[in-house]
Formats: C-alpha cells, structure tokens, sequence
C-alpha cells in the first residue's frame, strides 16, 4: 500500500469483512436458539426461564458431552443425529464457564433480536417464559427442513425428549455427570 487512500480502502474492507462475519455468527445463534424455543413451546407453556435455555443450548452445541450423558443413561442417538468425528473434538462455539455453569454472553442479544423480529416472545415475572410465534414456527420450520439445520432440529428433539427438566436440574446434572466443564474459573472458555 503506496499512499493513504489504499490504506483507508483496505481498512474499510477489513471493517466490512468483520461486520458480515459478526452477522453471520449472530444469524447462526439465533437459528439454533429459535429451534431450541419452537421444540419447547406447548400450546400451555414456553421454554421456562434463562438456566433452561442456556443449558439446553451448552447441550446442543456440545454433542459430545451430550453423548456422555446419553450414554451413562443407555440412550442411543438416534441415527444420523450423532456427532461427527470432528464435533468430537471441536466446538462450534464456545461458551463461558460462569456462575450456574455454562453461559453465552449473547443470550440477551440473540433473544432481544428474535422477539423485536416477532419469532419469540418472552414475559413472566421472576423466570422469563420464551415461546415461540406463529411466525417464529414457519422459520423454524424452514430451518428443521434446511440440509444445514435438520440434524440440530434432530437433536432439539431429543433434548426434549430426554432432557426437559427445570434450568436447576440441567444445572445439577451438568455439575454432578460433567465435572470438567465446570470445574474451571469463572470466565473461562470450556
């Protein structure tokens, strides 16, 4: 780069780059949360509370400590929904050791874009409720027929299936069968 109008091109590119990367991985969490909340919404009741949601997700996103407590329990996967040899050995995105175990720090942004999208919406008093919309269904129903997220779709199913139970009990069970994510300092990537 010779002079300065180079420099400041390439600067505005770089910066171009970084924002499209950053919508990318905001669009990625917010498919899979949205999954997450379409799998757990009932006609009577949403996803219950924070906890819930995070361990949940701790659980998507790390097929391999899934499988642990799949297998301690006896459960297989169900086929084509097992994780592959990379998942194995690599995350997709990294969450943050925290307070009650697991946590991302874009919960608030990945829920706050969804329901300002009329995907989800949340209330309650004390535990937020998260439920999705009618037209939070038909996205999560183009994503769960997508090649790319059919498999998450999969997996949400059986979470649901094995593992709907309050945030404090994902909570303990993660603390009691999977020592080694959490028995690291706050803060800490797992």
């Amino acid at each position: 780069m010779t002079n300065a109008s180079d420099r400041q091109a390439a600067a505005v590119r770089i910066r171009t780059q970084a924002r499209s990367e950053e919508r990318r991985e905001a669009h990625y969490h917010e498919a899979r949360v949205l999954l997450l909340i379409d799998r757990f919404t009932t006609a009577k009741k949403g996803l219950d509370g924070l906890t819930k949601l995070a361990k949940l997700d701790f659980l998507l996103r790390y097929p391999a400590m899934l499988e642990r407590l799949l297998a301690e329990d006896g459960i297989s996967w169900p086929r084509g929904t097992e994780p592959t040899g990379s998942e194995r050995l690599a995350v997709e995105s990294r969450m943050t050791r925290y307070k009650y175990g697991p946590w991302d720090q874009r919960y608030y942004s990945v829920l706050g874009s969804l329901a300002a999208r009329d995907l989800i919406t949340y209330a309650g008093t004390g535990m937020a409720e998260f439920r999705i919309t009618a037209s939070g269904a038909i996205v999560a129903g183009t994503l769960t027929e997508s090649a790319e997220w059919a498999v998450v779709a999969q997996r949400t199913a059986l979470l649901k299936k094995h593992f709907n139970k309050s945030g404090s009990a994902l909570k303990t069970l993660i603390y009691e069968r999977l020592p080694d994510a959490v028995d690291r300092p706050w803060r800490t990537e797992i």
